[in-house]
């Protein structure tokens, strides 16, 4: 087993775990740690993209994620002024219907995968981190889901603002 096998159990560990940690946080309920441990998740995911020498996509997910989405997120957290929240009792029809819920989702990803064949008949890769390709195919075959991800992310910014608006009575 050489360095990037290494690295990369390490990375993948730490992008588990840190996001577990921001769901199921025992440490605090604070919600700026659990913002903190995402960032952490995302810091260890952009890891995982370098030893996949996607140099470009780690840039990315360290500057878009880690750095402007992150500032909105804590900008948003702190504009709510969330306390700690006491620990409320779990509703057992909520956490049924969440088992369910997810037990369902797995189902179908198991289905799903076990019915294919991943990897199956993909093309040779042509160019490593080559970023006009990545740029061909985000402004082509992605176009859809690129805006729609532009057009949630301006609904999130007008939101927060009509949030901390104060009113004027």
């Amino acid at each position: 087993m050489g360095l990037p096998d290494i690295l990369f159990y390490i990375f993948a560990f730490l992008t588990l775990a840190c996001g577990v940690l921001v769901v199921a946080n025992p440490f605090s309920r604070n919600p700026v740690t659990s913002a903190m441990f995402l960032v952490l998740t995302i810091i260890s995911m952009a890891g995982l993209f370098v030893l996949l020498h996607a140099f470009f996509l780690a840039a990315v997910q360290v500057l878009v994620y880690a750095g402007a989405v992150m500032v909105l997120f804590l900008f948003v957290i702190m504009l709510l002024d969330l306390k700690e929240e006491e620990r409320r009792k779990v509703k057992k029809l909520g956490l049924v219907a969440g088992l369910i819920s997810v037990g369902a989702i797995v189902a179908i990803f198991v289905r799903s995968l076990l019915a294919t064949q991943p990897g199956k008949d993909l093309p040779a890769p042509t160019a490593v981190g080559d970023t006009a390709t990545l740029g061909k195919m985000l402004f082509t075959n992605y176009l859809l889901p690129f805006e729609i991800v532009s057009i949630l992310l301006l609904v999130a910014m007008v939101g927060v603002i009509l949030l901390s608006k104060k009113d004027l009575k």
